[in-house]
């Protein structure tokens, strides 16, 4: 392992184009996933997708150039897979699956590029959009996420000195050991790094997932990050997210077709994937919904991720409901993976020690929790709450209800509508702030 000196090559940026994505695997491993279920079943359907910064108070064009971020962009769609990624997907064994790409999906991947996007600034926020065929702009969506967070970090950290800049890093380190060392006090601790999307950068996600695998040893179970599972030689985490059930319900003809989308999505997945990915994402438009119309067979799926309640009430619902559903919580897993850090990480797995099995995706407080690092105490790196999500399908608006309403997304009319639909139940707003 070579250990990059961050701060030096932080003092250095600036004299030439540094890119940010350096390959098309620097990307959520469930993203490939999903991208061979629409490459098999939806390759006529075009889908936009949108930046959203749910942090308004951050300006987000008043901090970052537009130019820099055009050339971030530009550089990302000049990315092809290289020979040894395409032999490494084609060869590597993903949940005990030796052969979980086929063939003519990798033929057809090795001649991906990224899409052109649509960029401007209107009153101090980037209005970022991709549009095109579902097969390709799916896959902006982290690498614009990753461009973003960095620049702001690097416009943050622009100006600094050295010295200013080696303390930072070192306080940063110290804080993320200091949390690693809390995490060895749990003995059966599943945990894996999702900190691509919102990361300070991809030199310190490399630095966290390090430091995650020799300070927690087969704790950490691996990464949500393709380029660094490959090159770390650790697992690829990863199932799928919100974009499958928001695509099939904006295409949904009528209101029965839409109360159907989330389990018609599943049974795809589940005939895409057998038995090696069964992990329900409830939330898309509320968990109550989801249990209460759920067919019996998605209680013998593997487990859940709650994602937009708080963890132990979620936890709470879905162990009620494998109950009632006559199955034993002892047999299933829950993975939490919500804004979680080391308090809420502990919390949840000592109250739900013993009664499931649990595993703990760690996304932006893992990646990006410089708060309290800055000698300068800006406060410029502080994360923020960015996405970038699906906004409409075959020119039809998609819609992501959440069980908490300050991550719904969609337009007024039809986020009513899908409230019609699927109703209201236990959505509680509680503030976002990664």
């Amino acid at each position: 392992m070579i250990l990059t000196d961050i701060a030096t090559r932080t003092y250095d940026h600036g004299w030439r184009l540094d890119p940010i994505v350096r390959s098309l695997l620097d990307t959520d491993f469930y993203k490939l996933l999903m991208l061979q279920l629409i490459w098999r079943r939806h390759r006529e359907t075009r889908a936009t997708f949108a930046l959203i910064n749910r942090t308004r108070a951050v300006r987000l064009a008043e901090v970052i150039d537009e130019g820099e971020l055009r050339a971030q962009l530009d550089h990302a769609r000049s990315l092809r897979l290289t020979k040894k990624e395409l032999i490494w997907l084609a060869g590597n064994s993903f949940y005990g699956e030796a052969r979980m790409f086929e063939p003519a999906f990798l033929t057809w991947l090795g001649d991906f590029q990224l899409p052109d996007y649509e960029l401007r600034a209107v009153d101090g926020q980037f209005e970022l959009h991709f549009d095109g065929p579902w097969t390709h702009t799916t896959m902006w969506e982290i690498p614009a996420l990753a461009i973003v967070n960095e620049l702001r970090a690097r416009a943050a950290l622009r100006g600094k000195g050295r010295f200013t800049l080696d303390i930072l890093y070192a306080r940063a380190k110290a804080k993320l050991w200091d949390k690693v060392e809390r995490l060895r006090q749990l003995p059966d601790l599943m945990l894996s790094d999702f900190g691509t999307r919102r990361r300070h950068g991809f030199l310190w996600q490399r630095w966290c997932v390090e430091a995650l695998k020799e300070g927690l040893g087969p704790r950490f179970i691996g990464t949500s990050n393709v380029l660094l599972a490959m090159d770390s030689d650790l697992e690829a985490i990863g199932t799928n997210a919100h974009e499958l059930p928001m695509v099939a319900a904006a295409l949904a003809q009528d209101d029965a077709e839409l109360a159907a989308a989330p389990y018609r999505v599943l049974d795809e997945w589940r005939q895409a994937y057998g038995d090696n990915l069964l992990i329900v994402l409830p939330d898309a438009f509320g968990t109550t919904a989801f249990l209460r119309d759920a067919p019996d067979w998605v209680a013998d799926w593997t487990g859940f991720r709650p994602d937009s309640a708080p963890p132990i009430p979620a936890g709470e619902q879905i162990l009620d409901w494998w109950r009632a559903k006559d199955r034993d919580p002892r047999d299933k897993l829950l993975i939490f993976s919500d804004g979680m850090d080391v308090a809420s990480i502990e919390a949840t797995y000592r109250h739900f020690q013993g009664r499931v099995r649990t595993s703990f995706g760690w996304g932006t407080n893992l990646t990006n929790d410089f708060r309290g690092c800055d000698p300068d105490d800006a406060g410029g790196l502080d994360p923020i709450s960015l996405v970038c999500k699906v906004v409409s399908a075959d020119g039809r608006p998609a819609v992501k209800l959440s069980d908490n309403p300050e991550k719904a997304t969609g337009t007024p009319e039809e986020i009513a509508r899908y409230l019609r639909v699927f109703g209201d139940m236990n959505r509680r707003t509680t503030p976002v702030t990664v």
